[in-house]
């Protein structure tokens, strides 16, 4: 009887607990936190609410500064081996619009991860962008792609990433283009209720 209890010590003291579900961020410099530190980003607020909150999940934040569609795109299938995520946030493209990068490869880009993401078991969430005005026609059209994909994947969408804070100075560093630490919890506030649902 003695050796049947030790062997069952053993096996529950080897036994791994259940790991957090991962929610994985693939976005630019506007999600790896620019020009801040990277636990003050909007990912790394969302990790600590989650946390806060006693939900079950991590995030991993793959973000890189400079990221287009396409970069994303070509690193999302090994972060998924890799992670496992429950949930894909993909928010990219600001650097495809700044660039004047065309739209159709962007839209093919984008449509090829929410598929990639929902072979591999994960729901998606879509953070769309916009751009300034001075772009004329392709802002326009450059914003009604996420709208469009989003609608057409029936995922949800957080229309714009930085819609809180866009039209006030104060929140964005000397370059007017990343926002300051101050904006993070602005932005993740505004992400958040795109979230929620999907968490189960």
């Amino acid at each position: 009887m003695r050796f049947i209890l030790v062997l069952f010590a053993l096996l529950v003291s080897t036994t791994p607990a259940l790991a957090a579900k991962t929610i994985l961020v693939m976005g630019d410099s506007l999600s790896a936190g620019y020009g801040i530190r990277p636990e003050q980003a909007w990912p790394s607020l969302l990790g600590t609410r989650l946390s806060d909150k006693r939900l079950d999940y991590s995030v991993a934040n793959l973000s890189i500064s400079g990221e287009t569609t396409a970069g994303g795109r070509s690193r999302l299938t090994p972060a998924l081996k890799t992670y496992q995520p429950a949930i894909v946030v993909i928010a990219l493209g600001a650097n495809d619009g700044l660039r004047g990068l065309p739209l159709a490869q962007m839209r093919d880009n984008l449509n090829a991860m929410v598929d990639a993401a929902r072979s591999a078991g994960a729901r998606v969430v879509l953070a769309g962008m916009r751009l300034p005005p001075n772009y004329g026609p392709y802002a326009a059209d450059f914003h009604s792609s996420f709208v469009d994909i989003a609608k057409a994947k029936k995922a949800p969408l957080v229309d714009f990433l930085l819609e809180p804070v866009a039209a006030n100075p104060r929140y964005f560093q000397p370059d007017n283009l990343h926002p300051l630490a101050e904006a993070q919890p602005l932005i993740l506030d505004h992400v958040w209720p795109a979230i929620v649902p999907l968490l189960k």
